[in-house]
């Protein structure tokens, strides 16, 4: 029986089993990253599971920031709501080794006052700066013991800040990692940068991204390119930038066009590089086989997922990947990249295929094995689903963060 109704049964299971008999937590969250009424799917990686910890004791209170000279995000209603808070910084790459002092000095009048109402066990900072800083800071001000969860592989925002602003990001990243209860890695290899630039001086543990089973479910023979669905649909789920490969996805998808007719490629994400890959389209001349889709909605997202044949995103820069597990949730074979962080989660040729970055032959090759081979396509995807199951649920990140966070309040 399903003693938590509100939740799907793979949750409600695992917080039936284990959430019982633990010692409740209050939870600060600092995130750039969260769900606005513009944008559902940002930071869903940081929201998702916070509904999950609500359900086994870990209550929540999340601060979202963002720096003044930015948008305004208005709040989405959501079961675990978020109070958005503006900061000053300086624009550009100079503003940001200085951005979490702005933001400690912004909220720590705001986290005095919550601490006298309801005491905080523990902050959960995600990326290292601004917050993991601003709690740093505040951890020094008012006791209160942090992690922080490194979502990338810039951990010391050395690829997005140059020169003497860069150094001056790593020193403070440094003492954010050295200073914590806990770094929370989103994969090994993420671990690996960090442990290589703190001189392996830090307590990590990698929790991987996790997935809604139930919102990424596998559709039916027609969504997901059976012989009811004659279209042979590729997608891609990803920000329109260089470093997500859309381009060599384009250039793969061209080179099959002769040999597939049916062939299409749909492109979910927005982002600089749109009118680049519009023109790349045009002039391979398969302008009428891409769709680029823009931002969609997260039901959209897996809807998309069902009715494609394949996923894939040759990302040459990722530290995991929600999309891909998104995928390989719905049942799809998925092809990423080797060298990242999703290659801890596929199995070359057992749940997923992986690729060389940049290699457009290479990918062409397993694009074309797998829009051949119908068989192939859904023995891996059943993999792919399982290996979600297996361990990469939100229960299961619940799990693991909550038995974190009790070690690090402690």
């Amino acid at each position: 029986m399903n003693s938590n109704p509100q939740l799907p049964p793979v949750l409600a299971q695992s917080v039936g089993r284990t959430g019982a008999h633990r010692k409740p937590i209050h939870l600060l969250t600092l995130t750039p990253f969260y769900p606005s009424e513009r944008d559902e799917a940002g930071g869903c990686f940081v929201s998702e599971p916070l509904e999950v910890l609500a359900t086994i004791g870990v209550t929540n209170t999340v601060f979202a920031v963002q720096p003044f000279y930015r948008e305004k995000h208005c709040p989405r209603t959501s079961a675990v709501p978020s109070e958005w808070l503006r900061y000053f910084s300086l624009p550009g790459g100079f503003g940001l080794p200085t951005a979490g002092a702005f933001l400690f000095a912004r909220i720590v009048g705001r986290v005095r006052k919550l601490q006298r109402w309801q005491r905080i066990d523990l902050i959960h900072a995600h990326a290292a700066l601004p917050c993991g800083h601003a709690a740093m800071l505040l951890s020094t001000e008012l006791g209160i013991p942090y992690v922080v969860s490194v979502h990338g592989l810039d951990a010391f925002s050395t690829e997005q800040v140059g020169g003497r602003a860069g150094q001056w990001c790593r020193r403070i990243s440094q003492r954010v990692y050295r200073s914590s209860r806990r770094v929370i890695c989103i994969s090994e290899h993420v671990r690996e940068l960090v442990l290589e630039g703190i001189g392996r001086a830090a307590r990590t543990s990698v929790v991987f991204n996790a997935v809604d089973p139930e919102l990424f479910s596998p559709g039916s023979e027609a969504d997901s390119g059976g012989p009811a669905n004659v279209s042979q649909s590729i997608l891609s789920v990803g920000n329109l930038i260089p470093i997500k490969g859309h381009a060599v996805l384009i250039r793969a998808v061209a080179s099959l066009a002769g040999d597939f007719p049916a062939l299409a490629l749909e492109i979910i994400g927005e982002g600089p590089e749109l009118s680049r890959l519009q023109a790349l389209a045009r002039e391979l001349h398969i302008s009428d086989r891409v769709r680029f889709l823009g931002r969609q909605p997260r039901h959209e997202v897996a809807a998309a997922m069902r009715r494609c044949m394949l996923f894939a995103l040759p990302s040459r820069y990722e530290g995991l990947g929600c999309v891909y597990l998104e995928a390989m949730a719905t049942g799809k074979p998925v092809i990423g990249c080797r060298g990242q962080g999703i290659a801890e989660i596929i199995q070359h040729g057992t749940n997923g295929f992986l690729v060389g970055p940049e290699n457009e032959r290479e990918l062409a090759l397993a694009l074309a094995m797998l829009l051949r081979d119908e068989s192939r396509r859904r023995s891996l995807g059943r993999a792919a689903r399982d290996t979600v199951l297996e361990r990469l649920t939100l229960a299961q990140q619940a799990e693991t963060l909550a038995r974190i966070y009790g070690e690090s309040a402690a």
